[in-house]
């Protein structure tokens, strides 16, 4: 599907100011909106908005259907008087700049579950409607998700498949019985995701107000540890006894030289085509209640993926297994109808990826980062000469260090390859990327906000194949250029991305 010429920006709502230890989805991410829209940005790009699993990531969420109750506007539920004023107080100690994930996570969960008890005795009729209907159109993911949570808490967070007394197998009068004793836990889980789905709607309402769509991030695999493989275990690559038998990961690359070995547990895919990817459509559908496009992680997976024995310590072993192709994508384009996707089409890319990519108009990606140096160093692709209009042009992902922490460590081919091709000096080598990316005949340009501050290392969101210390970056407003939003808006004027109306010199 072709875009109109635009731009945008990268960051997670967690990386929002508030008081309440990281981002969320109350005020200052309305006002996020608003600067976008100050500077011309037509697009906000976020990760996946899920929960987080193992390393605080949100790519290994207990659910892909649920959103992140760490998410929700504490503020929000004082207003609504299931929080008392003393209760939605700062965090005592928060780091502005950083998510102290240790402290953050008690806090807003002790205070979700004093909001969740006070509206289960106090709540209007209408509220309580309200939530009916939302568990109602949610049902077919909702009660399976808030009762996983449920029993994952009670059972320490155990492997689900160590769960006794026919929970593993959900036995049916074992399932009736958890209903029964986790009754208020399985209410609590159901309420969050209330707030979560109503907060997030408001948000994504004043972005369409203000001229803002929302990217949002799906990856292409599930956690383990997940609603999602204990409900349907006959959906992915399982023993007899509920383990992976073979998980997901990438071979070596410049990230690590044993590959990611992510652990994921890898799709059976005969299943999946047997039942006519219903569980797909209904993912994808689902994803697109909540954002505008939606941005596919290792799309190259539906073509080929790396498949490694569970035995394995690292990726180095696997290899690669033909996945469902063309199949998958033409069953969610006859549910679905043609949908605004792009495909995350880096990595060992071949020519049948590329094929599949094309054969639904799905945009890849081009990341600046990668473009320089000599011989082998560069991926060409990436250079603006040769960018195709149908492609998202990156500075940088959240997988990237910043535009300046990569500079600082690059090569000296890389650095004078760099300063030749863009005819710059690279004093401020951030924004010279950004102008790169917004000159691109790339249909889209989407930049970090880590370079649009001008951040080093310090700004970085994630490094691949290191599984803790990531996730946590913040930003604050004052570290905000005065001339960052007017700087953006008068690139896009001159290289035709703002909207419409405002395309002008």
């Amino acid at each position: 599907m072709r875009f109109p010429r635009r731009s945008g920006i990268l960051l997670h709502p967690t990386s929002l100011p508030g008081p309440h230890g990281s981002g969320d989805l109350g005020a200052e991410a309305h006002g996020f909106v608003d600067w976008l829209a100050e500077a011309g940005q037509t697009l906000w790009q976020v990760l996946p908005l899920g929960g987080l699993g193992p390393g605080n990531s949100p790519y290994m969420s207990s659910s892909a259907f649920a959103g992140n109750v760490l998410l929700i506007d504490l503020r929000e539920l004082q207003r609504r008087g299931w929080l008392a004023v003393d209760e939605v107080e700062p965090l005592a100690g928060a780091d502005a700049r950083r998510v102290d994930f240790a402290a953050m996570v008690p806090f807003r969960m002790q205070r979700l579950a004093l909001a969740a008890g006070r509206f289960a005795r106090q709540a209007s009729a209408q509220e309580r409607a309200d939530l009916a209907a939302f568990e109602h159109a949610q049902a077919d993911w909702l009660a399976d998700y808030a009762l996983f949570m449920a029993l994952a808490e009670h059972h320490a967070w155990a492997d689900w498949c160590e769960w006794p007394d026919g929970l593993a197998s959900r036995e049916p009068q074992a399932l009736e019985r958890a209903h029964k004793t986790h009754r208020e836990r399985i209410a609590f889980w159901t309420f969050c995701q209330w707030c979560f789905f109503g907060q997030w709607a408001a948000l994504r309402a004043h972005a369409h107000e203000r001229g803002v769509q929302i990217v949002g991030d799906m990856p292409i695999f599930v956690a383990y540890q997940s609603a999602d493989v204990w409900a349907q275990p006959q959906l992915f690559e399982l023993d007899a006894g509920g383990r992976p038998t073979v998980i997901a990961g990438v071979p070596p690359d410049a990230f690590s030289a044993t590959g990611q070995r992510w652990g994921n547990p890898l799709y059976r895919w005969s299943e999946h085509a047997k039942a006519g990817y219903a569980w797909w459509i209904e993912r994808v559908r689902r994803s697109f209640e909540l954002v505008d496009i939606v941005r596919i992680d290792h799309f190259r997976g539906f073509a080929a993926h790396w498949e490694i024995q569970a035995s394995e310590p690292t990726a180095r072993n696997g290899h690669w297994v033909t996945g469902p192709g063309e199949a998958l994508f033409r069953a969610i384009a006859d549910a679905l109808g043609p949908l605004p996707i792009i495909a995350e089409d880096l990595g060992v890319i071949t020519p049948d990826v590329d094929a599949l990519r094309k054969a639904f108009r799905f945009p890849g990606m081009r990341i600046l980062q990668f473009a320089w140096g000599e011989g082998a160093a560069a991926e060409r692709r990436f250079q603006p000469h040769r960018h195709e209009s149908d492609s998202v042009v990156y500075t940088g992902t959240h997988d990237n260090d910043t535009t300046l922490g990569w500079w600082a460590a690059a090569d000296e081919a890389t650095r004078h390859h760099l300063r030749e091709y863009l005819a710059s000096d690279g004093r401020a080598v951030h924004w010279d990327l950004i102008r790169a990316a917004c000159a691109s005949v790339a249909d889209t340009a989407i930049h970090p906000l880590q370079d649009v501050l001008g951040l080093g290392s310090e700004g970085r969101m994630n490094f691949p194949g290191q599984r803790e210390g990531w996730w946590a970056w913040r930003f604050e407003w004052s570290r905000m250029p005065q001339d960052a939003a007017g700087r953006l808006r008068r690139m896009g004027a001159l290289y035709e991305r703002l909207p419409a109306p405002d395309q002008r010199m």
